[in-house]
């Protein structure tokens, strides 16, 4: 497809249509046959579908597809998908050598009449490329922020066409294919923070840089994968959890970090009275950590850290926030008001209080204090050395105007700002961007100053231009 001049929903449509080798099913839950719809009014439809359904009453939907306690979930859309998939070769046998068939899902839920919910839902694929093949699986989440339901009906017909399409003609352009999905959409009223593709045609296809792809071309301001690699939906992964925040470049992972996270996770345990069951650990890499000098994103140098971030068994997200105070405030919307803690040095505590930080916030410092400072919200300040010196820095000599200090003293009275306890003093003098140069120029004496796993990590695998060969 030539991107100087995308297709628009029905010429996409319309394309699938007369396309002699798809062929498949729709069934959609929640919103109506919009997805469907748009093949019906394209023309040709008859060449492509073969069923369309929408079990909107539960007592049917749950007939067909078995009972679940959520009906807008990915479990719900998995069913779906493997249900109609599956009938597919039972019932059209006679085509299996000629055709490459298809079971489209989505389980929907719009905004109610009183606007008392957010309006989201899943969408999927399982499909083939070549007759006779396993099928691929192709899984997204949207948020919709449109206000009226009949927008956003119309609105996931459109996405479902351009998820279909990418499917089908945009396998080998990932990033064709992730900034597609919003093709004749209107600008901020969709977003979409999870998608997913596997299968036999995808075993090379890293999500974890799909995931990158989505906040890179704007499609969304935060991603997720958890320890073992796999992609999370935001939302699902913060539900009623109490998280803990530390964003960083972490390039390289150091003792320093390691210190910051274990310490500043024993305080929020005691704040949480020990209860750990509901609690999620996330290590933040923003888009502004992962540009280099020339304003590049390097895919490479992001799975590296990655890597290393989910071998010490840390929750990744990447986002778009600027800053803590954009980050701070989705955290606790996603979390249901939970207990949101961010750990930090005290240097970018010193750094909050500069009101030159907010030039792009009508209400300054203050606004910025109150989306940073909301309620539910705990800051861990991690002790650092003044400028080389051993002039020790925590909340008791910050360096700021003191016409703040009031502002200051709020929030340690109101127990919103804790320095952190029992902070190692000795790796204090460890600095990352000296560890990256000794890496760089494989001295040894960087070993010392990164966790033994990460250590070894870089060392095998020749990360962050460590000069060696890599053992695979």
């Amino acid at each position: 497809m030539d991107e100087t001049r995308r297709l628009a929903t029905k010429e996409k449509a319309l394309k699938i249509n007369l396309h002699p080798a798809f062929y498949g099913s729709f069934a959609e839950i929640g919103a109506g046959q919009e997805t469907a719809a748009q093949f019906f009014k394209s023309g040709g439809a008859s060449g492509t579908v073969a069923k369309t359904m929408s079990a909107y009453d539960m007592s049917f939907s749950d007939a067909i597809y078995g009972e679940s306690d959520r009906y807008v979930s990915e479990e719900r859309l998995t069913r779906m998908l493997e249900k109609e998939y599956g009938l597919l070769g039972k019932r059209l046998a006679s085509r299996e050598q000629i055709t490459n068939f298809f079971a489209f899902a989505n389980t929907v839920e719009t905004t109610n009449f009183r606007k008392t919910n957010e309006g989201h839902g899943w969408l999927g694929v399982k499909f083939q490329l070549t007759p006779l093949s396993e099928p691929n699986e192709c899984i997204i989440h949207v948020v919709l922020h449109d206000q009226e339901s009949n927008w956003q009906q119309r609105a996931i017909g459109i996405i479902g066409v351009n998820l279909l399409y990418g499917c089908f003609f945009l396998s080998n352009q990932p990033d064709l294919f992730v900034s597609s999905l919003l093709d004749g959409i209107v600008p901020g009223t969709i977003e979409i923070d999870l998608f997913r593709i596997t299968g036999p045609d995808y075993v090379k296809v890293d999500n974890r840089l799909m995931s990158l792809k989505l906040v890179k071309n704007g499609l969304t301001k935060t991603a997720m994968f958890g320890p073992d690699s796999a992609v999370l939906q935001p939302s699902e992964a913060l539900y009623k959890k109490n998280a803990l925040v530390m964003s960083g470049r972490f390039r390289p992972f150091t003792k320093v970090h390691e210190d910051m996270l274990a310490t500043a996770t024993k305080d929020f345990t005691e704040e949480l009275q020990g209860d750990t069951s509901k609690m999620i650990i996330i290590s933040e890499l923003s888009l502004n950590s992962l540009i280099d000098t020339n304003g590049n994103i390097h895919d490479e140098d992001f799975i590296d850290r990655v890597n290393i971030l989910s071998s010490l068994g840390h929750t990744v997200m990447i986002t778009n926030f600027l800053d803590y105070w954009y980050l701070v405030p989705y955290l606790s919307k996603a979390t249901r008001n939970q207990l949101v803690g961010f750990v930090l040095s005290v240097r970018n505590i010193e750094r909050i209080f500069r009101p030159e930080e907010y030039k792009n916030l009508r209400g300054g410092l203050l606004e910025a204090f109150s989306l940073l400072f909301g309620t539910n919200v705990k800051a861990y300040a991690y002790p650092a050395y003044r400028n080389n010196s051993e002039e020790l820095i925590t909340s008791a000599n910050l360096n700021f105007d003191p016409a703040y200090k009031g502002l200051l003293q709020f929030l340690l009275d109101n127990d919103i700002l804790e320095d952190i306890r029992d902070a190692n003093l000795d790796l204090l003098h460890i600095n990352a961007d000296e560890v990256l140069t000794d890496i760089k120029n494989g001295t040894n004496n960087w070993e010392d100053k990164v966790p033994k796993k990460v250590a070894t990590l870089i060392k095998e695998n020749c990360l962050f231009e460590y000069p060696c060969a890599p053992n695979n």
